[in-house]
């Protein structure tokens, strides 16, 4: 049987939510249930909310009474936590990363490594898919994405390139964009250039890093004083937006003071330095190399 999903840091992640076992947890990317169920363990009459809006997550769920698992988009997470009676948790748990599932899906498109649809849709039921925004975002639209989510410095002539491809054929499929922007691939960065070229896809098509700002503001509002926010990030955008909100409770890393003249600051942070992966962990899953964790007590 394939995996459906290997955790990156799991050890290090679970002890940074310094469970207890009576308390309320929520893991807002269930996946294949890998921390969920480490957290069910260590719980007694505690609760623990899982999150997912994949709809093949649903078939790993774990039969536990202790566990309630919700086919949403964790930036919802508030108003369910409401309609299922609870305004505030102990700790909570992101792991940002695609799943083995996801990118080994060839019909999902997630994977530059075989030919497949362009979709890329999280969510199999959202309407927009990696192949409508090659097909209808214009030529500046498309550039400025290459550049933000996937910090490619010749997105302008990337971008001109699928347009005019376009104009003959649909860019439909990874070899249509593959063909579309032959010549244009530094020689010896294939891999690392299609695996920023499809994350800036990715981001677009399921609004990632909106999703990630709306899950992280509704997390500070619902964890209780000491409750444990634990996030795994896989690139430096989102890290960077994980960092300055614990760092400042805003996104823009802006410092802010008090009437008095103090730093007003929502988290203490438990790892003052990034967890990263060992190299045996590394060795065991690829994938986790590019893992960082970041641990944050509610102050």
């Amino acid at each position: 049987m394939a995996i459906y999903h290997l955790p990156a840091l799991l050890t290090e992640s679970i002890a940074g939510l310094n469970l207890r076992p009576d308390g309320i947890y929520v893991d807002v990317t269930f996946g294949g249930g890998g921390h969920s169920r480490s957290i069910l363990e260590h719980l007694t009459t505690g609760k623990l909310i899982a999150f997912d809006q994949d709809l093949d997550a649903a078939t790993n769920i774990i039969n536990d009474a202790r566990l309630t698992f919700l086919n949403q988009n964790f930036r919802y997470l508030k108003n369910n936590l409401r309609y299922l009676g609870y305004d505030a948790i102990d700790g909570l748990i992101a792991d940002l990363g695609v799943s083995f599932h996801q990118f080994d899906s060839q019909k999902r498109g997630f994977s530059f490594r075989s030919d497949a649809a362009l979709d890329m849709r999280m969510n199999p039921r959202a309407p927009l898919k990696a192949a409508d925004i090659l097909k209808t975002y214009e030529e500046e639209q498309l550039a400025n994405l290459f550049y933000r989510y996937g910090e490619l410095t010749n997105s302008r002539r990337l971008a001109a390139a699928i347009v005019k491809a376009r104009e003959n054929k649909p860019v439909v499929t990874v070899n249509d964009l593959t063909s579309a922007l032959n010549g244009l691939v530094p020689a010896g960065q294939e891999n690392k250039f299609y695996a920023r070229l499809f994350q800036s896809l990715r981001i677009e098509v399921n609004h990632e890093m909106e999703a990630l700002t709306e899950m992280l503001e509704q997390a500070l509002q619902l964890l209780k004083s000491s409750g444990r926010l634990v996030v795994i990030t896989y690139h430096s955008l989102e890290d960077r937006l994980v960092k300055n909100f614990i760092r400042t409770g805003n996104f823009e890393g802006r410092s802010e003071k008090d009437f008095y003249g103090n730093l007003k600051v929502p988290f203490r942070a438990v790892n003052h330095r990034v967890i990263v992966p060992s190299d045996n962990e590394v060795s065991k899953n690829s994938r986790a190399r590019s893992a960082r964790l970041r641990i944050a007590e509610k102050i």
